[in-house]
């Protein structure tokens, strides 16, 4: 099903929740973010691939290394960010979208607008980071 948003659409509380039209907004926030992403990795391999470090200085050589193993942790938290995209995505495609994964529940479109791979509602979010920290307190 083909659903144009309205220019300037924003998802409201008064709305049937995940009605087309939140799907699709959010669907095409996921793909705009995916697609952010994609491109910065893009130039980092870029960058990464145009030659040795070639600084004479070991001072300056260092900090070039010190740049480059930051530079690649932030496309590794990116690569991990584009897999969680791609489950939200699924998650659109086979209807479950928006919906607490423990609880069933929706879902804040609050929560969804800052956090669209979220999994959970804030408060299932918080019993599950709880209960982490009482198991890694052991």
């Amino acid at each position: 099903m083909m659903v144009t948003l309205p220019p300037d659409y924003r998802p409201r509380d008064d709305e049937e929740f995940m009605n087309p039209v939140q799907v699709e907004y959010f669907r095409q926030k996921l793909l705009r973010w995916r697609a952010d992403l994609l491109r910065d990795a893009d130039g980092t391999l870029a960058s990464l691939s145009e030659g040795g470090i070639l600084e004479a200085d070991i001072t300056d050589r260092a900090s070039v290394e010190t740049d480059r193993a930051l530079e690649l942790r932030t496309r590794d938290r990116a690569r991990k960010l584009v897999s969680k995209i791609d489950q939200a995505l699924s998650r659109i495609e086979n209807g479950t979208y928006g919906y607490c994964e423990e609880t069933d529940e929706p879902i804040s479109l609050r929560r969804l607008e800052a956090r669209p791979i979220a999994t959970m509602s804030i408060e299932a979010q918080e019993r599950h980071e709880k209960m982490e920290r009482a198991h890694r307190d052991d």
